[in-house]
């Protein structure tokens, strides 16, 4: 088929190689032109390219099956895989350590160098419309012709705006985040983490997440209401830096004898967590030809890290369904939608019920043991019954969906139902955080 892509990410990206790996002709489209000839990359219009990414072992595996060559320029550029050790003593693939800036960046050169991926640099106005169907793309003023459409745009993409149909769960999840880059010191060890993949603090009206990636690299996460206005401030890098000496743990990482910053402080926007399926309430598509796909479909917030992994998966997944359906594109979005529906739905439902539960917590409230446990607070149940734990590996690695937690939920509401509550890690509270932060712009 004649495949055209808009949206040259990590799910453009993926799609285009292994397309082109399978015989078809794909044109990918994209404004940014890519690393400069110094290395560096803006990426302008990406607003969380530099900021914190996780990968977790599905997005290894996936670049092993469909693109082999991105996997070895990934490990060149020296992203670095951790492992956790099973009961029977075998090891797991975890998570990769990495920025995804050298991720893209070995993904992009491997999937471009496919024979059959022609890269345009441009702007997509419009999808083509014949006799109702996606016939290709306007680009800048010329067309592309395509048999199938892919919008890898990402949730607010303009392309298909028209057409797009309404998120169906999901919504703003009432949470804010800043962050910023550092790199230890030559001869200097890392700090503590509380999981191969992460350092983290939840505290009393906030949480600080501490994402480690590659070469000594790693991003500090301040996450807080959108509610809580005083600690706007932590834009500032003389707050941020005034935050991170006054969270125990985290001062040990960002200690300027151990690290430096990399980055200026770099503020995020609003988070959602959404998912839009690929047809109306009626089960007629979108658009007969079109098939949205990554975050055009689906977006967690980022406190765990599973953005690029979910939208992998659903790239492999696409594949798999294209080599089934071949040119019968009205199939493959059908098949594509129920797919979504079953595999990437329940992890916005799941985050949902998370940020929900977290918001109120942060605000003082009690676990609600009338409505849904936050699989959090179940995974965090599994410090006083340790049967729920055998769910949790597979949860968090993204091997299994949401569901998995189902059969250990009602032991974990028995946890909290006892009385016992996670206590909060050591630092200020959120008052104390903004005090911190008032003193240090003044």
């Amino acid at each position: 088929m004649r495949v055209g892509i808009i949206g040259a990410g990590p799910t453009g990206l993926f799609l285009a190689g292994g397309l082109a790996r399978r015989g078809h002709a794909v044109t990918v489209v994209d404004r940014d032109t890519g690393p400069g000839a110094d290395g560096r990359w803006p990426r302008r219009g990406v607003m969380q390219f530099h900021h914190a990414h996780a990968f977790r072992a599905p997005c290894r595996t996936a670049l092993e099956a469909e693109l082999p060559g991105a996997a070895a320029r990934w490990d060149e550029a020296g992203a670095e895989p951790t492992f956790v050790t099973l009961p029977d003593g075998s090891r797991r693939l975890m998570t990769v350590l990495s920025r995804r800036e050298t991720f893209e960046t070995a993904l992009r050169a491997a999937a471009l160098a496919e024979p059959g991926v022609d890269f345009r640099p441009g702007h997509v106005d419009a999808v083509l419309v014949e006799d109702g169907r996606a016939a290709g793309l306007a680009v800048d003023g010329t067309t592309v012709a395509a048999d199938l459409v892919l919008d890898a745009a990402g949730r607010s993409g303009r392309a298909t705006a028209a057409v797009r149909p309404a998120p169906t769960a999901g919504g703003d999840c009432g949470i804010a985040y800043v962050d910023r880059q550092y790199q230890l010191r030559p001869g200097a060890g890392p700090g503590p983490l509380t999981n191969p993949m992460a350092w983290q603090a939840d505290l009393d009206g906030y949480q600080v997440i501490l994402f480690p990636h590659e070469r000594g690299i790693f991003s500090v996460v301040l996450l807080r209401p959108t509610a809580t206005r005083a600690l706007l401030g932590l834009r500032h890098a003389a707050a941020f830096e005034a935050a991170c000496r006054a969270v125990p743990g985290l001062d040990t990482w960002t200690d300027p004898e151990r690290s430096r910053p990399l980055t200026d402080v770099l503020p995020g926007g609003r988070l959602f967590n959404h998912y839009r399926p690929q047809t109306h309430p009626d089960g007629r598509l979108a658009l007969p030809g079109l098939v949205l796909v990554g975050d055009a479909v689906g977006t967690t917030t980022p406190n765990f890290g599973r953005g690029v992994t979910l939208s992998l998966l659903q790239a492999q997944q696409l594949l798999a369904l294209v080599d089934e359906h071949g040119r019968d594109v009205d199939a493959l979005g059908h098949a594509f939608d129920a797919w979504c529906d079953a595999r990437v739905r329940p992890w916005v439902e799941d985050h949902a019920v998370m940020d929900d539960g977290l918001r109120r917590r942060w605000r003082g409230e009690d676990v609600d043991l009338d409505g849904p446990l936050p699989s959090d607070l179940v995974m965090a149940a599994a410090a006083v019954d340790p049967a729920i734990g055998a769910a949790v590996g597979p949860y968090a690695a993204m091997l299994a969906g949401p569901e998995v937690l189902d059969p250990v939920r009602e032991r974990a509401r028995a946890v909290y139902a006892s009385g016992w509550r996670p206590a909060f890690d050591e630092g200020p509270d959120a008052a104390e955080l903004a005090a911190v932060v008032a003193g240090a712009l003044t």
